[in-house]
């Protein structure tokens, strides 16, 4: 078997449901929509945990924050778990990285052999929560409402640089490759920061939403006291009484997001065309660490179990696997024996390191049987949060709150908690059976706690003094650039065209 390239886009913060089956129809994403066309779409895709940095972490070496330790956005990713970029370079693969992990800690590559760029976030521990402080703001972190009433038009922004040399620097890679220096197969992952808050577009993106019918949410923002207790923890974190949000500023932030979207998918055009350019062939992976409530229910953000927050696009374009929707509920857990599995990987390599199951087989025709987990212990919460979606189900338990149960198919916008029906308790008591085999809350917490605790003293000892931050700097040798001495520049003109003598 030869081994395939694998290529995997990854977004950021990209709502599931607006990806039923691909993109929806009045989204202006026509990259997006021809890679849906070649690709099998799990319709029903959950993030591990509905946040940056643990959801990124569960996605590389599938498994749930309660077995990596990356609890929230600040927690260390350690370096002896495996990833998918360990078993594929174990494997004889070339393994390289081109924009965001959020991973946090000293080793900033987790598998990878080559980083294009830096994180645009922090690597360190300053952003760590801190339970025994419930309904503490750290306010120059923490998520506000200001993402909402900003929403607008600008040319440039922090977000948007990033993304540009995310994009730049993947098509030099994919040109670089194409050279064919190095005989192995390759796993380059591309991973950009947008639609990620900031809701700010350029112009281009913005005017293609200027008539858009979908800029106000399905559902209208609840009362305060008409929310779950955790809704309402999230509203505290996100500082929504210093806000005042209006219909206008909502029809801004969904326009800009949905804008960039489609700046977005020209940045993914650009990959794809480099890649057919250079006649070079590879599995396709596209899939967003979570989701986005977008003004659902008045939520923003993510941090919680709706399908808005946990739901993402996962498509696989592979040979072997025809195009086709799979409604059956899966996760980015799977995403590493997938890989392994499409790569040729023994499974036995892989499945003692992971939580996820391979995917393959549902592409062609097999069922799924056992539940889609996800666990929440970071920002906005006060112990660890855990969901199970079985089927129709979804299912949700925290030591501090009355349980949720959830009819998918009878109740999208899950509106109508279940849990206290009479006509349910079977379905509640089955599926809390099957929370409460996989998942002690006690001892989670007890954990999530003692990593806060340790975190906090060794961010505040390490800012005193000299300060030597893990933020990953690329390196570049510029006397192996372009033209230098110890070269011959006949050769080098030969080697570094694409195609050669055409």
């Amino acid at each position: 078997m030869t081994s395939p390239n694998i290529l995997i886009l990854m977004v950021d913060q990209l709502n599931g449901t607006l990806f039923p089956d691909g993109p929806v129809d009045w989204l202006h994403a026509p990259n997006l929509k021809r890679l849906a066309a070649q690709s099998v779409r799990f319709a029903n895709a959950y993030t591990a945990s509905p946040l940056c940095a643990p959801g990124r972490a569960s996605f590389m070496s599938g498994q749930l924050p309660s077995r990596t330790g990356v609890f929230d956005n600040a927690a260390e990713f350690a370096s002896d778990i495996p990833t998918y970029a360990h078993h594929l370079r174990r494997a004889g693969y070339y393994t390289c990285l081109s924009g965001k992990m959020h991973f946090v800690g000293p080793d900033q590559l987790h598998g990878f052999e080559d980083r294009l760029t830096t994180d645009i976030y922090p690597a360190d521990f300053g952003w760590t929560p801190d339970y025994r402080k419930p309904g503490e703001r750290i306010d120059w972190w923490y998520h506000n409402m200001g993402s909402v009433t900003g929403a607008g038009v600008a040319e440039t922004s922090n977000q948007m640089e990033y993304d540009d040399e995310v994009a730049y620097n993947a098509t030099a890679k994919l040109y670089d490759l194409s050279r064919g220096k190095d005989d192995r197969p390759w796993c380059l992952t591309a991973s950009f920061t947008h639609p990620h808050d900031p809701y700010v577009a350029r112009r281009k993106y913005w005017d293609l939403y200027e008539d858009c019918d979908q800029l106000l949410p399905q559902v209208p923002a609840m009362d305060y006291d008409d929310h779950d207790p955790h809704a309402q923890r999230i509203f505290d974190a996100n500082d929504w009484r210093n806000f005042d949000i209006t219909e206008d500023n909502i029809r801004r932030a969904r326009r800009a997001y949905f804008a960039n979207i489609s700046y977005l998918d020209d940045k993914i055009g650009e990959i794809l065309q480099v890649l057919e350019d250079t006649r070079q062939e590879a599995v396709i992976l596209f899939v967003s660490d979570h989701g986005d409530m977008l003004g659902e229910r008045g939520l923003w953000f993510k941090m919680n179990f709706y399908d808005g927050s946990a739901r993402v696009p996962l498509m696989i374009s592979a040979p072997g696997l025809d195009p086709q929707r799979i409604d059956a509920p899966v996760s980015t857990l799977d995403v590493t024996p997938t890989l392994g599995a499409l790569a040729g990987v023994p499974m036995d390599d892989i499945a003692p390191w992971t939580d996820g199951e391979d995917l393959t087989p549902l592409a062609t025709g097999a069922e799924r049987t056992s539940p889609v987990a996800m666990e929440y212990a970071a920002e906005g919460s006060y112990a660890p949060l855990v969901s199970l979606r079985y089927g129709k189900w979804k299912h949700n338990r925290c030591a501090l709150d009355p349980d949720q149960l959830f009819n998918l198919d009878e109740d999208p916008h899950e509106l109508i908690n279940l849990a206290d029906h009479p006509d349910h308790q079977g379905t509640l008591q089955t599926l809390r059976a099957k929370s409460e085999a996989r998942w002690d809350l006690d001892s989670f917490d007890k954990n999530v706690r003692a990593s806060q605790a340790r975190r906090w003293i060794v961010y505040e000892a390490l800012r005193q003094g000299g300060y030597f931050p893990w933020d990953y700097q690329p390196l570049q040798k510029a006397s192996e650039r372009y033209m230098r001495n110890h070269m011959d520049l006949n050769t080098l003109e030969e080697n570094q065209r694409f195609p050669r003598g055409e």
